[in-house]
C-alpha cells in the first residue's frame, strides 16, 4: 500500500488526508499543535462520510481506518512515498521544515509543499536532496477542488515532477505543470488579477460587491466550471480564438492600458468595500457557510463526474 505523510493537520492537511485515504493510501498525520492533531482523525472521518453521501467515497469507514496519527515528524515520514507539507506560510519555517524532511526521509521520497505563493527555490537551494523537492499547490478544499499546481525549482529533477504528476492523477486530482517559478503560481495570479479588478470596480462605485459576486457565480463561473478561458473565447466567436482576438482586441487593449493599481489594496479602498459589503459574520456563521460551500462543491463534483467529457 502506498503511503503519504501529511505534515500539518489543519484545514488543508485534513483535506489532503481525505484525498489520499479515499484513494487507498496509508496516511500518517503529524502536527506540532497537539490539539489540532488530536482532533484531525474525527474531522477527516466526517469529511469522508460527507463525500460518501454524494457517492464520492465507496467506504468511508475503511478510508478513515487508513489514517493514523504519528507522534513525531520522524515517525510520520519514515519510509513514505510522498510527504505533503502544510506548515506555516513563512519562508523561515519552510526552510527549517524542509531541512528536517530532507534529513529524515528516504532519498527517493518526494517532498511536496502546499504553499500558496512561495517558490521552491526559496527554501530548497541548500538541501542535499533538493532534486526531489517541489511545490504541489492545491486549492481549498483540495478534496473537493482537484487542481494541483506542480512547480519545481530550477534544480528539481524532471523525473520527480513526472512521478508527482502520476501520484496526484492516481488519487483523482488534476495536476498541472508550472514550467517557470512565479510567485503565487498560476491560479493565485489569475485570482489576484480578478480580485484587483473587483476591488477597483466596487471601490469606485461601479457595482456593489453583492452584484459583482452574482456576475461571477451566475455568469462567468457557470462557464468556468467546465471550460477554461481559452476554451470559452474559442466558442465566443464563429472563427474560434483568432476570430475572437480580431473582434475584441481593441477593447481589451484599452482595458489593459488602464489596469487596477496596487492602491486597490490600500486601507482606504478596503474600508469602502467593507462598508458596501456589510457586517462580517462571526466565526460560527463563517464555519456554517464553509460547510454549505463544501456541500455545494461535493454536489458539483458528483455532477461533473457523471457527465461525458
Amino acid at each position: 500500500m502506498p503511503s503519504v505523510a501529511i505534515v500539518g493537520s489543519g484545514l488543508i492537511g485534513r483535506a489532503w488526508a481525505v484525498v489520499f485515504a479515499r484513494a487507498g493510501w496509508d496516511v500518517r498525520l503529524t502536527d506540532t499543535h497537539t490539539e489540532t492533531l488530536q482532533s484531525a482523525p474525527a474531522l477527516i472521518r466526517q469529511g469522508l462520510e460527507d463525500l460518501a453521501e454524494h457517492g464520492l467515497v465507496s467506504d468511508a469507514a475503511a478510508a478513515a481506518a487508513r489514517v493514523t496519527v504519528a507522534p513525531t515528524l520522524g515517525d510520520a515520514v519514515r519510509d513514505v512515498d510522498l510527504v505533503q507539507e502544510n506548515g506555516p506560510e513563512t519562508l523561515p519555517m519552510k526552510r527549517l521544515l524542509f531541512a528536517e524532511l530532507d534529513r529524515l526521509t528516504r532519498p527517493d521520497t518526494i517532498l511536496a509543499s502546499s504553499t500558496s505563493a512561495i517558490v521552491a527555490s526559496a527554501f530548497t537551494e541548500n538541501l542535499p536532496g533538493r532534486a526531489r523537492c517541489l511545490v504541489a499547490h492545491p486549492v481549498n478544499p483540495p478534496h473537493l477542488v482537484p487542481i494541483v499546481e506542480l512547480c519545481g525549482a530550477p534544480w528539481t529533477d524532471p523525473a520527480a515532477i513526472e512521478r508527482a504528476k502520476a501520484i496526484y492523477e492516481s488519487v483523482e486530482q488534476v495536476p498541472i505543470i508550472v514550467h517557470k517559478e512565479a510567485e503565487g503560481f498560476v491560479l493565485n495570479r489569475l485570482q489576484g488579477a480578478l480580485l484587483a479588478e473587483a476591488f477597483r470596480l466596487v471601490g469606485e462605485g461601479v457595482v456593489s460587491p453583492q452584484d459583482l459576486d452574482k456576475t461571477i457565480k451566475d455568469g462567468l463561473g457557470l462557464r468556468w466550471s467546465f471550460l477554461g478561458p481559452f476554451e470559452t473565447i474559442e466558442l465566443n466567436a464563429p472563427g474560434g480564438i483568432p476570430d475572437y482576438c480580431a473582434r475584441y482586441t481593441g477593447f481589451y487593449r484599452r482595458v489593459s492600458a488602464d489596469p487596477p493599481s496596487s492602491t486597490v489594496w490600500d486601507a482606504e479602498n478596503v474600508s469602502r468595500i467593507l462598508l458596501a459589503w456589510g457586517d462580517t459574520p462571526d466565526r460560527e456563521a463563517l464555519a456554517e457557510k464553509s460547510a454549505w460551500r463544501d456541500r455545494r462543491l461535493a454536489a458539483l463534483k458528483a455532477h461533473k463526474r457523471n457527465q461525458p467529457a
